[in-house]
């Protein structure tokens, strides 16, 4: 048990993902859910959007600025995103829409021999893969298409990592699992208790805004504290001690204080007194 003051909460948000075949496997390796981040690895090449919110029209298009060409895919025949993100896509020359289907699998081949190169290479390993495909279902036929594709972006959403703060604060009602913060500061419902990053962030996500918030949440729990009077305990508590070192119960002046008389007069060698003018041996 730690007992504090204030706590930041800086737990981030999950992905949420498919949990399909080749997934897991190939996380780094062709999939991801952030095309911001990694759309530039795959210029030139054919890759997936999958979802049908604001996040995947918004990635989308990001992709289409680089890669040879985007297929969206969505389970439903409409979009949840907002109108004009929707009508973006749809007319983008380089982004294709696969409505009513889901990946079924996402393929993958083995690295080549050229990107193993090196003494540090563990043979009993599994070889590593990259994303050379997908196989696609339709929802109501169950018929299977196999693509050729580079990459495979997931933007179904993401989950704040804040199920331990229920009953504890106040969370968003627009956006469920995100805490809500008062204006612009970081500062909770519940005094004391700042949110940062992911956990609050249900626009941005991206780690240099999450480092600002952190920094935002750092500066506004420091300023909390200070308000009032908490996280002075330990200069408390030295400056009693220094108040009864100096009274030492009205027996000595503190210029007649002994450091070694204190400790029992059995310390032998060099004595020093606060009060003489020189040292005694």
């Amino acid at each position: 048990l730690i007992e504090t003051h204030s706590i930041i909460v800086a737990t981030g948000a999950e992905s949420n993902w498919l949990n399909v075949k080749g997934e897991y496997e190939m996380r780094g390796g062709g999939v991801s859910s952030c095309a911001t981040c990694d759309g530039h690895i795959y210029r030139g090449k054919h890759v997936l959007v999958v979802g049908g919110g604001d996040t995947a029209m918004e990635d989308a298009l990001v992709l289409a600025r680089t890669s040879e060409s985007v297929t969206v895919i969505h389970r439903r025949d409409t979009f949840r995103a907002s109108k004009v993100l929707a009508q973006r896509v749809s007319e983008h020359p380089s982004i294709s829409i696969k409505w009513n289907t889901v990946i079924a699998e996402i393929l993958g081949k083995p690295l080549s021999s050229d990107a193993n190169d090196g003494e540090n290479v563990d043979l009993d390993a599994p070889a590593e893969k990259v994303v050379s495909g997908a196989v696609l279902k339709d929802v109501y036929t169950g018929e299977e298409t196999k693509v050729d594709v580079g990459a495979v972006f997931v933007a179904i959403g993401h989950t704040p990592t804040t199920s331990f703060l229920e009953g504890v604060v106040e969370f968003n009602p627009e956006h469920a699992g995100y805490v809500l913060t008062q204006g612009t500061s970081t500062k909770t419902s519940m005094p004391g208790i700042f949110a940062c990053g992911d956990v609050a962030d249900s626009i941005y996500r991206q780690a240099i805004t999450s480092a600002g918030s952190g920094a935002a949440a750092a500066l506004d729990a420091e300023r909390w504290l200070s308000e009032e009077g908490l996280g002075n305990e330990e200069s408390d508590f030295e400056a009693e001690l220094l108040a009864d070192i100096m009274a030492n119960d009205g027996r000595r002046s503190a210029e007649e204080y002994n450091v070694y008389e204190e400790a029992g007069g059995r310390v032998s060698g060099m004595k020093e007194s606060t009060g003489a003018t020189g040292a005694e041996l």
